[in-house]
Order: structure tokens, then C-alpha cells, then sequence
């Protein structure tokens, strides 16, 4: 029986379309990309209007009782407008605004009993400090302005004004260099803080979002996994092949892929790179994945992906061979989801529950009768031994 299967994106250009073919939902250049956002709040907390979880989160995290809680709110809530008022009606002697550990009022720091005077008038605590403010900023800014000859010693520079000072913090041993550079930018009066870590940007393993394969191909994000990495589909990427985030920012690697016969792999993450149990809906919301159990014939079923963003069907099939041009994938489900090229290895779904990742079509998104084949999910992290990060 003749093979009547083929690829999509690069490969597709030398083929004309068929809408009956079986084809790869193939890395993709073209379609933009759209950030998610965040998870929507349950229902908001009665005496502050907070997300419960948040409450959870800082009673666990500050070491805080519920009333404590509350209080620290309250406080917070009106902090900013005394900082601005006070910042307005002190001028040069304002020295900086902070809320100091286990304070119920705001701090604000002061160069004259006269100021110290306005704030105790305003409810807050006022601290005398031989710097103001603004000559603080001023050197800080003498520093920004001589920002690309930092030494790669130096960290990072800062205004503390709970210390009332400019803060350049540096490698531990490069104290000399920090204080070099500080000289040369005409900021003197400085303290040097050493830490042994640099700085670094990191980022959301987002299910459904984008990640170029080499810097040339694109493809979608399946599952997050707690080790640090995320599931797609085998045919974005042999192993070895490198990854880039949809910001553009080195990603992983693949350490494993297997295509055809499966359509899975596994790409690690560095370690700018966090796993987090959502996939994107592309609506500025992100679904929250709680498990994996694997839903019967005729269940809802969603797919997120780069090109498509969020198409919903039902589960037409499982465990079905699908005959590609480069050979047969078996195992495979399928779903009345639509999808199209650069949508491969994104998220399945039905409900909150990880279904697979997604693998090839027959008619697309815009087309009569689209179906889509995805790779089980359960059987990628039995295979790599992986476990998936969940809500």
C-alpha cells in the first residue's frame, strides 16, 4: 500500500498540499508568538482582597500569623503615598522610605530634626541619616553612567536606604576593583558588599510556548518536568540539538528524541530555566496542570501550541499507527483538535489532566475535518523517567 504521508514546514515547501495526508505538525518559522500570562486568582480574600494562595504563601514563607497578615497589608497599602507626599514636602531632606523587618509603620529617613518633625505628623517612624536621597540617586547615577566599563567582577550597584548608602557589590576579592570603579565614576563615598554569586536572568518552562530548535526551526512546548526540562515531540530535534526560549534566550539541549517509531523527546533546561505545571491558553491565562491520567475516547481534549495557540476538540482514537513519509509512529491518539506546523510538541490536554504532545495532522486549523495525533504523555515519562511538574 503506497505511503500517502509527508512532512510540513521546511520539508513541505517541495510538496504540494493534500488534505487527506498524515503530516507532521513540523518545526515552523513565521507565525508570531504570544507571551502568556497569568493564572487567574480563585476567589479573592475577604478582608484584604488578596488571593487566598498569597495568603498561604506569606504566612509559610515570612513566618506570619493570619493577623499578621492583616496588618502588614493595611500598612503596606498605604505606604506609597506617604513615601510620595513625604518625598514631596521634604525635599532635599528626605533620605529614602522602607518598611523595616517586623515594622508595623513605615520608616523614613530624615537629615534634620525639623523633617523628622513632618514624618512623626504623617504616622510614620523617622530615622536620621546624614545623606538625603536625592545626592544618593546622584551617585548611583554616576555609576549607571559608566555601566559598560564595570569590571565582570563587579555585581550590580544599588541605593540602600535602610543603611543610607550607595552599595556596589562585587566578587569576593574584587573589593579593590569595586572601589576602582566607584573612583572612576566620581562616586567615593560608597560601601562594597562581596557575594559569591552573579547575577543571572531566569525564566517560565511554559507549556504551548514557543523554542527554536538551532536557532533556525520552531516548535512548541509539551510539559514542564520536575528535573528541570520539558517533553515534546521527537521530530523538532535529534539529540544534541540546541534550544532557545521564545524570548530568544539560550534554553537546553535535547538529551533524548525518538522518531519515528515514537514521536517523543526530552530537552534538559540550564538553569535560568524554572518548570512550572501550566500551559498557556494564549488569552493571557495559563491552565494549571494537576496530574496525568489519561481521559477515555470522546473526551474534551485541548492542544496549545505556537502557531495556533489554544484549539479545543474531542478524542477521536487511541493507540494508532500513523504511516509518515519517513516511517510508521506507533502508540499515537487522536483528537478533532486542530493544529498546524510549528504547533508540534505542544501541550494536549483534557481538562487539568497532561494528555501528550503534539505529533502530526491530517487538514489543519481553517480546514474541513481536521485531526490531530498526539504522543502519550505517560509514556514519554516512563521512557526518560521523568516525573511532571504539577499544580
Amino acid at each position: 500500500m503506497p505511503r500517502h504521508h509527508r512532512l510540513l514546514g521546511a520539508c513541505a515547501l517541495a510538496a504540494a498540499s493534500a488534505a487527506a495526508a498524515v503530516t507532521f505538525t513540523s518545526p515552523s518559522a513565521g507565525y508570531a508568538a504570544e507571551d502568556a500570562g497569568a493564572v487567574d486568582a480563585a476567589s479573592r480574600d475577604a478582608v484584604t482582597g488578596i488571593d487566598p494562595a498569597m495568603r498561604t504563601a506569606l504566612k509559610r514563607d515570612l513566618s506570619l500569623t493570619d493577623a499578621q497578615v492583616d496588618a502588614r497589608l493595611r500598612m503596606e497599602s498605604t505606604a506609597p503615598a506617604v513615601e510620595d507626599r513625604l518625598r514631596a514636602e521634604l525635599g532635599r531632606d528626605f533620605g529614602g522610605a522602607w518598611i523595616a523587618d517586623g515594622a508595623t509603620t513605615l520608616s523614613v529617613g530624615v537629615t534634620s530634626s525639623e523633617a523628622a518633625a513632618t514624618v512623626r505628623e504623617a504616622g510614620a517612624r523617622p530615622v536620621l541619616v546624614e545623606r538625603g536621597f536625592g545626592e544618593l540617586q546622584a551617585d548611583r547615577a554616576k555609576l549607571d553612567r559608566r555601566a559598560a566599563q564595570a569590571p565582570d567582577a563587579v555585581r550590580g550597584w544599588r541605593v540602600d536606604t535602610a543603611t543610607n548608602e550607595v552599595v556596589v557589590v562585587a566578587a569576593p576579592g574584587a573589593e579593590s576593583k569595586a572601589r576602582a570603579f566607584a573612583r572612576k565614576a566620581g562616586a567615593t563615598d560608597v560601601a562594597v558588599e562581596t557575594s559569591a554569586l552573579r547575577p543571572r536572568t531566569v525564566y517560565d518552562t511554559i507549556g504551548g510556548e514557543q523554542y527554536s530548535i538551532n536557532n533556525s526551526t520552531l516548535c512548541s512546548v509539551g510539559f514542564a518536568t520536575d528535573n528541570g526540562g520539558f517533553v515534546t515531540a521527537g521530530h523538532c530535534g535529534g539529540v544534541g540539538a540546541q534550544t532557545a526560549g521564545v524570548n530568544g534566550a539560550a534554553q537546553g539541549t535535547f538529551t533524548g528524541s525518538s522518531f519515528p517509531g515514537n514521536d517523543y523527546a526530552f530537552v534538559q533546561t540550564n538553569s535560568s530555566w524554572t518548570s512550572r505545571p501550566w500551559v498557556t491558553n494564549y488569552a493571557g491565562q495559563l491552565v494549571v496542570v494537576l496530574g496525568s491520567d489519561e481521559a477515555a475516547v470522546g473526551s474534551s481534549i485541548c492542544r496549545s501550541g505556537r502557531t495556533t495557540g489554544y484549539q479545543c476538540g474531542t478524542l477521536l482514537g487511541k493507540n494508532e499507527t500513523v504511516n509518515y513519509d519517513v516511517g510508521p509512529v506507533y502508540g499515537l491518539h487522536r483528537t478533532s483538535a486542530c493544529a498546524n506546523p510549528g504547533d508540534s510538541g505542544g501541550s494536549v490536554l483534557s481538562a487539568n489532566q497532561a494528555q501528550g504532545v503534539t505529533s502530526g495532522i491530517s487538514a489543519g486549523c481553517g480546514q474541513a475535518g481536521p485531526q490531530t495525533w498526539y504522543q502519550p504523555v505517560n509514556e514519554i515519562l516512563q521512557a526518560y523517567g521523568l516525573t511532571l511538574t504539577r499544580g
